[in-house]
């Protein structure tokens, strides 16, 4: 639930903490009966607490499709992901991975720890797949195969360009914004957006994960992952993974600022996708990945940590985040939050300086243009925060009290 020092120093994360935790218990106790389906919410749960939560706070009719999604996609990505795996024997099962999933008996042993085990159970995934309605179906099935040719173009391609790069993006996520698009229409909840508003949304994500795990992917074993564009690192290093040593920090930050101002360039699309939307867990479901995107992104620019280890932000702030998310103006309000903190933190001196901040105070108007920034709920209520805190106090207190009257005994 977050350690005791990071709570202590933001005693305002206490209660969104608690109220995650709870939502988090409620839905693993909603998992179904039938084999198939609990196996896939279990997997959910194990693969991607946070999806899980999200999806699960869906609405019936969703809820079954958008799971059934995931964990395709997921099967996919995992092929995709395992570098042991030769290319020859990888890419047909990318192309034909969207006839395989009407297959019951089929499954593909890949990947490590809980991947593995979905890969090896994936005919519980089929078997599900199978029971969804048939809208529901073809939109998993064309997204899937779409995006099975992408990552089989580029097994065997590395990404050179900037255009290279969007289109790696495209097929990694911008498609899966179109899939969920999909499936919003098909349920009836919502009208069908347009494509690429869609894909902006994949893209915002998708580049968020790829300059945040710099590190994992270039550390990869058997074999590093490289997905920064050459058209970009080559600016500032010979080698890519260059970028990790002492010597580099300057030009890996300038590196690392670029891509963080690429990033940024569909955050006016995401806004106005997340603005369209008429379902309240819909909503909830697009909005909150948007605003931990922003947030991490902030954190991520001009941060040296991104190539020494992992940056993410806190846990109590990502459960304010998900408490507190609900309307539209949490949604301005956030991202022009993040990007004032971001904006805080551009050097005048960066290459890319210019750029960013063009990108960040067009961000910043489309929040104030909204109207709707005097009407957000701020992430700490000022009011609330001393009485929260004094509540914390005592249950620590308590808490010392009991140990004391235990190691008594």
């Amino acid at each position: 639930m977050g350690s005791l020092g990071a709570i202590l120093k933001h005693p305002e994360d206490f209660y969104p903490l608690v109220k995650l935790k709870i939502a988090a218990i409620q839905a693993e106790k909603q998992i179904p009966d039938d084999p198939h389906w609990a196996f896939c919410y279990i997997m959910l749960h194990r693969v991607s607490r946070s999806f899980a939560l999200a999806i699960q706070q869906l609405r019936p009719q969703l809820r079954n499709a958008v799971c059934i999604f995931y964990l395709v996609l997921r099967g996919l990505d995992t092929v995709e992901d395992d570098t042991s795996i030769a290319s020859d024997i990888k890419v047909p099962v990318l192309l034909s991975f969207h006839r395989c999933i009407y297959n019951r008996d089929w499954h593909f042993s890949c990947g490590t720890k809980d991947y593995k085990v979905l890969m090896d159970k994936f005919h519980y995934v089929s078997t599900a797949f199978l029971e969804l309605r048939r809208s529901y179906q073809e939109a998993i099935e064309d997204i899937t195969k779409r995006m099975g040719a992408g990552m089989a173009k580029f097994i065997c391609k590395e990404v050179e360009t900037v255009d290279d790069y969007e289109e790696y993006c495209h097929y990694a996520a911008g498609l899966v914004g179109l899939g969920l698009s999909k499936l919003f229409h098909a349920s009836g909840l919502e009208d069908m957006a347009p494509d690429s508003l869609s894909n902006s949304m994949g893209l915002f994500l998708q580049k968020t994960n790829i300059i945040r795990d710099y590190l994992e992917d270039i550390n990869e074993i058997p074999e590093s992952r490289m997905f920064w564009p050459r058209q970009i690192w080559s600016k500032y290093a010979n080698k890519l993974e260059d970028l990790k040593y002492e010597e580099y920090s300057v030009k890996a930050v300038q590196c690392l600022n670029e891509m963080v101002t690429n990033a940024l360039a569909h955050v006016e699309d995401c806004l106005e996708y997340i603005s369209s939307l008429q379902d309240p867990s819909i909503f909830r479901f697009c909005a909150i990945p948007q605003i931990m995107a922003i947030g991490t992104l902030a954190l991520c620019y001009n941060n040296l940590e991104v190539f020494r280890g992992v940056v993410k932000m806190r846990r109590g702030l990502t459960a304010k985040v998900v408490v507190q998310t609900r309307t539209m103006s949490d949604v301005y309000g956030a991202f022009f939050d993040f990007s004032c903190m971001l904006k805080a933190k551009v050097d005048k001196n960066d290459p890319n300086a210019t750029q960013t901040l063009n990108l960040v105070e067009a961000i910043q108007k489309a929040c104030r243009d909204s109207g709707m920034l005097n009407t957000r709920r701020p992430y700490v209520d000022a009011s609330k925060l001393m009485y929260k805190t004094a509540l914390i106090i005592m249950f620590f207190m308590l808490l010392s009290i009991l140990f004391g009257f235990l190691s008594i005994k």
